[in-house]
């Protein structure tokens, strides 16, 4: 088998497995913190922004120690620790983005008490292409530092994360919306692990692409 093919493989099932589970964990852990909190004061919905926000730590240590277990063998100038904190640096101000219009919205219907209506789904999901476009810069931005110092054409991933998130983050926007319609807790669980792991899988497809072409960029400056 081709070694790029290899490492694409490698990698579109790294993300696919530790965006299921990492990004579950998260959605679980979220679920539970936030349960316990008031969020009808600002103080608890400030509170719960914290917590979501730190929560992200789960999803972002699973995914880098899986990309950099797929990765290493073409890019042993990597450090695990380095990629695990790039990831790191990059999902929590990435949470912190998604997040915070959110919770401003929150804050103000605390004191305003105003009904919002909820906007049609073709909407929704073009909202969360374009906050794919934005979350992927954020999240990539740190990754590409580390990649730079030993990767020629760095510069791609961050275009190339950019372009992965805005496809895979209406996957997971279309599987909550659906889960949240679902007569049974268990169908919603199913549901929301399908468009996770979906997510996952087009992402990494995408930015994994991207990848190959940098690993060729990496053999060719060895050569």
């Amino acid at each position: 088998m081709n070694k790029r093919y290899t490492l694409w493989l490698r990698w579109v099932a790294a993300n696919a497995l530790s965006e299921l589970i990492g990004l579950g964990a998260t959605f679980a852990a979220i679920g539970l913190l936030v349960s316990r909190i008031d969020t009808s004061k600002i103080s608890g919905i400030f509170l719960a922004f914290l917590l979501t926000v730190l929560s992200g730590a789960i999803e972002a240590t699973l995914v880098s120690l899986s990309q950099w277990w797929a990765m290493h063998p073409w890019f042993q100038g990597i450090q695990r620790f380095v990629w695990w904190r790039a990831t790191l640096i990059g999902a929590l101000l990435g949470y912190v983005l998604g997040y915070l219009p959110s919770t401003l919205m929150s804050m103000g219907d605390s004191t305003a008490q105003a009904a919002q209506a909820e906007p049609p789904q073709w909407i929704t999901l073009l909202l969360a292409a374009a906050l794919g476009l934005v979350a992927g810069a954020v999240l990539s931005f740190a990754q590409w530092l580390a990649l730079r110092k030993s990767v020629q054409r760095s510069g791609l991933w961050i275009p190339a994360n950019m372009l992965a998130w805005a496809f895979g983050m209406p996957v997971i926007f279309f599987g909550i919306d659906l889960a949240f319609k679902m007569p049974a807790v268990w169908q919603s669980v199913l549901f929301v692990a399908a468009a996770l792991l979906a997510a996952g899988l087009v992402v990494g497809a995408i930015h994994g692409s991207f990848l190959v072409t940098l690993a060729g960029e990496r053999e060719k400056a060895a050569a």
